[in-house]
């Protein structure tokens, strides 16, 4: 495995609290993580901004962690990607939750008939949260595996060969892993959203 040197030494320059190196760390790194992140927060420059900032300050906070096994910033995209988690579960919005609904036919017509024109009203409102609020419900109470692949998969939009890597899997098992998540999904959500599906129906 490759060691690199010239970023362990700047991470024991940094635990030291060289000022010189805190410059040169964000110097050679910001733009970059920024570009790497701005994509994967729905090209928003402002939650781009936030990420990239929580994410070197807890690099920052870890730097004696890193021992040189991966290039440094490859151990900033992998904070990076954490925070871009954190951030887009805080700010899902409920058409991001309803890409989930989209290979369920019974629910995705109770989900269509939400958000048909000129059916608005504080009821049909109340609705369409119930619904998002019950996809994350159901999601949580998947086997931590199956949660985040469909996470990663539906609402932050990442291929199986990316879904795989997160997962140490092979492509063919990370899809196969998907479809068993989908099932249980489906298992989950239609029990929990039943009373709601019937409801926008009448």
């Amino acid at each position: 495995m490759p060691i690199h040197l010239e970023d362990r030494k700047l991470a024991r320059r940094l635990k030291m609290g060289d000022e010189q190196a805190f410059s040169q760390f964000f110097d050679e790194n910001f733009a970059r993580l920024y570009r790497f992140v701005l994509p994967r927060a729905q090209r928003d420059p402002s939650a781009t901004g936030e990420i990239v900032q929580n994410a070197l300050s807890k690099a920052l906070r870890a730097i004696a962690s890193y021992r040189g096994e991966a290039a440094l910033f490859t151990w900033l995209c992998a904070i990076a990607r954490n925070e871009i988690t954190d951030w887009a579960r805080r700010n899902a919005k409920y058409h991001e939750h309803i890409v989930l609904t989209e290979d369920f036919p019974e629910i995705q017509a109770a989900v269509d008939s939400l958000l048909a024109p000129g059916v608005d009203s504080p009821r049909r409102e109340y609705q369409k949260l119930e619904v998002s609020r019950l996809i994350q419900v159901a999601l949580d109470r998947l086997p931590p595996r199956y949660g985040d692949a469909l996470e990663w998969k539906y609402i932050h939009g990442y291929t199986v060969r990316e879904i795989a890597a997160r997962l140490d899997l092979s492509p063919e098992a990370a899809q196969s892993l998907l479809a068993r998540a989908k099932r249980a999904f489906q298992e989950i959500y239609g029990t929990l959203a039943r009373p709601v599906i019937h409801e926008a129906r009448q």
